[in-house]
């Protein structure tokens, strides 16, 4: 098979930000598609012929995946699934031969149903745990830190934040684990916790930081970084990058899918592929030099 990611000519190629107008909201559902080189992919016999059966006969991969979570997936102005992971996947699956069957999926659904075999991959921005490990396996893609923001003129120590009101997506990293830590920590020091605010998506996330009502937000870094480019300057870092954990793909547990997976990252990890991907999208930063199954190490 061969497959080509050709430049999209749509009204999103123009790096914009959107209007905030009088409510200040912003939306990952527009802007910022960026325009990708040219990239070359073939199928690649010896790792596509170790597909499972199932999947080598339907010749599609089904993949569920949670969007806005912009630049990794998120919807573009036409409605279409696009971002980093988006193109990645698509690269794949060219090495694979095989075509992408996206699925909007509720976040926490994504791994029981993987689980339950109605979706052969969970691509989600998933940070691969050693929690998560015991009931899927990740293969993994990229490494992304822990970055905090802040409306601009504020002054917020994400190590010293008791008190405030932080807003989170749901289920994420930071709401299961990163800013229940981090409160804890107050409350062993006899301050107050920090109030944990948690939004069904990471639009609602930066909007309510714009509208005053977090006073800081928390998600992986590429995630803030895109929303504070698009925030014409109302929101700013808090903070440094911190805590770099692997993000990975979710399959189900010992499922042969997942070598291949593995594989193919490789494979365009090492012929260059991977790395004009993410440039294009300006997540080169967390690129890794070897994808493995389950890398988690906390």
């Amino acid at each position: 098979m061969f497959a080509r990611f050709a430049s999209r000519v749509t009204a999103a190629v123009v790096a914009s930000v959107v209007a905030f107008g009088a409510v200040g909201c912003v939306t990952n559902e527009e802007g910022l598609v960026p325009v990708l080189p040219e990239i070359d992919v073939q199928r690649v016999a010896a790792i596509a012929d170790q597909l499972p059966p199932a999947i080598a006969d339907s010749g599609e991969l089904r993949i569920g995946t949670n969007p806005p979570y912009a630049p990794n997936e998120f919807k573009d102005e036409t409605g279409a699934i696009v971002g980093f992971d988006v193109d990645l996947m698509e690269a794949v699956g060219a090495v694979l031969g095989l075509t992408l069957d996206l699925k909007q999926t509720d976040f926490d659904k994504i791994i029981p149903a993987v689980q339950a075999g109605t979706l052969d991959v969970g691509m989600s921005s998933f940070t691969d745990t050693l929690e998560r490990e015991k009931s899927v396996d990740f293969v993994t893609y990229y490494s992304a830190g822990v970055q905090w923001a802040q409306r601009a003129g504020d002054d917020i120590d994400p190590d010293d934040a008791c008190g405030l009101r932080v807003g989170v997506q749901t289920t994420t990293i930071e709401d299961i684990d990163e800013v229940p830590a981090k409160s804890a920590a107050c409350v062993a020091a006899g301050k107050p916790p920090i109030r944990k605010i948690k939004y069904d998506s990471q639009d609602d996330v930066a909007n309510a930081l714009i509208l005053g009502r977090v006073d800081a937000l928390s998600a992986d870094s590429p995630v803030t970084s895109y929303a504070i480019k698009r925030s014409d300057g109302r929101i700013v870092p808090a903070g440094g990058v911190y805590d770099a954990s692997p993000y990975g793909w979710v399959v189900a547990k010992g499922s042969p899918l997942a070598p291949v997976l593995q594989q193919a990252v490789q494979y365009l990890i090492d012929g260059g592929q991977y790395r004009a991907i993410a440039e294009a999208w300006g997540v080169e930063a967390g690129m890794i030099d070897t994808s493995v199954v389950n890398g988690a190490t906390n």
